[in-house]
């Protein structure tokens, strides 16, 4: 990897990890709601490159105006923040599909969190991560790039924190571990906040590929005084057994009239069933629009159908 040739690098990436950490040899790191990407300046200018390698300039048209020493190579995240200073993906999608129009920079200001360093005339990757740290706080980081919080301790006091403010979660960094350049390493360990409702069943949508002769996913509801309100869709979370035998019960509840008040974001072409199942369904937040973000299928629950409010589900951006 050399400076001529910033994009050899890749993000390292965390591994999924669902129990608290009480080693001290950790430390600790918000985990950000945003666009994954590397940073890097160059004889050219400042380049911007998503996890895929994606070329992220005309979105971002803010960044390439930073001035920062040549040759650096910088891996954060891009996030908008809202009122409060929270991370809102939710925002963020609005620049993720305008970009950047007419030659004027977006009205939606983003923040690019840094929380490691590459290179800096000479790749870094092999140094312990304290040694990164200390070298990206030696860097005079231009608005709008800054850098993230790092935390030590009491890991519930920490976890209390995410969960209060209602943030997307926690990764822990090994001490001493060095930057594994395009791997997912146990050395970095995601710990998401995620929350859990109770939905019922209402439809569901044609499976395509392996899953054709099934189903793609499970349309949600919660009840109000208007009747049965979608909530989004769950395709995740189901393994082949489930999968199979939740088609032969949907195949039994098949009615030809949706159970939902009207909605125009209701995937067309959906079957309908009778609203008698109720679905235990984990979720990172409700959007803006109402809708459960990155829903993952738990199981059914024997909770009665009726009790499945859009109150006693919430919060919810409605109420």
């Amino acid at each position: 990897m050399t400076a001529a040739s910033p994009w050899g690098y890749q993000p390292m990436l965390a591994t999924p990890w669902d129990a608290p950490i009480s080693d001290p040899g950790w430390v600790f790191e918000l985990k950000w709601d945003g666009i994954r990407c590397l940073l890097s300046t160059t004889g050219s200018g400042v380049q911007i490159r998503s996890r895929a390698g994606n070329d992220l300039a005309d979105r971002y048209p803010e960044l390439l105006d930073v001035r920062l020493p040549p040759d650096t190579v910088l891996d954060g995240e891009i996030v908008a923040l809202d009122e409060a200073g929270h991370p809102s993906f939710q925002r963020l999608q609005g620049r993720m599909s305008r970009g950047h129009v007419g030659g004027s920079v977006d009205p939606e200001p983003i923040t690019y969190v840094v929380f490691d360093l590459l290179h800096r005339g000479e790749s870094l990757v092999g140094l312990p991560i304290e040694e990164r740290i200390a070298q990206l706080a030696e860097l005079k980081l231009p608005v709008p790039i800054v850098m993230g919080d790092r935390f030590q301790g009491d890991f519930k006091a920490i976890w209390d924190f995410v969960v209060h403010h209602d943030l997307e979660g926690i990764v822990a960094k090994r001490s001493g571990s060095r930057y594994q350049v395009g791997k997912r390493s146990p050395d970095w360990r995601k710990i998401g906040h995620f929350k859990q409702l109770r939905a019922v069943v209402g439809g569901f949508t044609a499976g395509i590929g392996a899953r054709a002769s099934t189903f793609g996913s499970l349309l949600l509801g919660l009840w109000t005084g208007a009747g049965l309100q979608w909530i989004g869709a769950v395709g995740s979370g189901f393994d082949d057994a489930s999968l199979n035998a939740i088609r032969a019960a949907l195949g039994e509840m098949t009615v030809t009239e949706s159970p939902f008040h009207t909605d125009p974001d209701i995937p067309q072409g959906s079957t309908w069933v009778r609203p008698q199942l109720v679905a235990m369904v984990r979720y990172k937040q409700w959007t803006a629009a109402g809708r459960v973000r990155a829903p993952s299928f738990q199981g059914f629950t024997d909770s009665p159908v009726e009790a499945v409010t859009l109150e006693a589900e919430g919060p919810h951006p409605s109420l």
